[in-house]
């Protein structure tokens, strides 16, 4: 990753850290795919979803702010008139918002090829959500826990039905690797007194990757024809860091000559979710648009699945 953020060069897949979502996409039809990308008002994940719709595939932007994505939407069908872009309002963060979310969207009878989970918040202080569950991971892990769980039957009907391999992305961060030390903090997730907001950050995005290991391990189990991965977009500029205002100074400004921007930033999740490359491949971890390893604990086996009856636990 280091030397493809200083030297630009290509990763076995021809794709670096400074190629576009745009670029990686190049070619490939998503006519009659349909897309969900959750935080798609804004940064990475309104390009992600702009990329998916002016390839073809009929997009879902899942957000908690309907105005900007209405915006979004409208700049995407100024550039692509023929767009299918729809925006529907879900706030992952409120478990009661998901469900409502998920409901709507299956009522709508609409199939399911690509979920994106893409949307997050990082560092914060520590507050718990509505449903009484650590912030950072109510909305990084257990929103989109939930929000895949709701969609697989949809996901799994589509895949049956088109035989077209249904692809779930999710956006985690090389963050995961400032986990807690154990890792998962089981029996300490919405303990104030021990929270470090690093640190929870990175137990939520180490709960990405090993909640799509273990989708992938089901779905090879189960003969499903859908794949889980997931993947570090890149260092973004963007307002991720409004809580800590040195290092937000620092990023916005000399991170300027280092970080990637959104088009940059989007490039990995529209490989995974779109090219031939991918297909197939299940339950692995990517930067840049190239394969990449992930932390010890991200690869843990039973650390994965005891994670997922966590998780079942909470949303149950």
């Amino acid at each position: 990753m280091l030397s493809s953020l200083v030297f630009g060069r290509k990763g076995p897949s021809g794709f670096s850290w400074s190629s576009t979502a745009e670029e990686v996409t190049a070619g490939i039809s998503a006519a009659g795919l349909t897309a969900i990308v959750t935080g798609a008002s804004s940064g990475i994940g309104g390009e992600t979803a702009r990329t998916l719709a002016l390839r073809g595939a009929h997009v879902v932007m899942a957000v908690r702010s309907l105005p900007a994505a209405q915006a979004l939407r409208d700049d995407v069908l100024a550039q692509v008139p023929e767009a299918k872009v729809d925006v529907m309002e879900l706030d992952l963060s409120s478990m009661a918002s998901v469900r409502a979310f998920a409901s709507e969207f299956i009522a709508k009878g609409l199939p399911l090829n690509i979920l994106i989970n893409n949307a997050g918040v990082m560092a914060i202080p520590f507050a718990l959500s509505k449903d009484g569950i650590e912030m950072q991971f109510a909305t990084n892990h257990v929103g989109h826990f939930l929000l895949t769980h709701l969609l697989l039957d949809t996901m799994k009907k589509t895949s049956h039905e088109t035989n077209v391999e249904g692809r779930i992305v999710n956006v985690s961060s090389e963050g995961h690797r400032f986990a807690y030390q154990e890792g998962i903090r089981f029996e300490k997730i919405n303990d104030e007194s021990v929270y470090s907001s690093i640190g929870a950050y990175g137990q939520s995005k180490l709960a990405n990757i090993l909640h799509a290991n273990e989708l992938g391990r089901r779905f090879k189990e189960e003969g499903v024809n859908i794949t889980a991965n997931s993947l570090h977009p890149g260092s973004i500029i963007t307002n991720l860091l409004r809580h800590h205002s040195i290092l937000d100074v620092i990023h916005r400004t000399l991170g300027k000559l280092v970080l990637k921007n959104a088009q940059q930033g989007a490039a990995t999740s529209c490989y995974v979710a779109l090219h031939p490359q991918v297909k197939g491949v299940s339950g692995k971890y990517f930067c840049d648009s190239n394969q990449y390893e992930p932390s010890e604990k991200a690869k843990d086996i039973s650390l994965a699945k005891k994670l997922w009856d966590f998780s079942i636990e909470l949303i149950t």
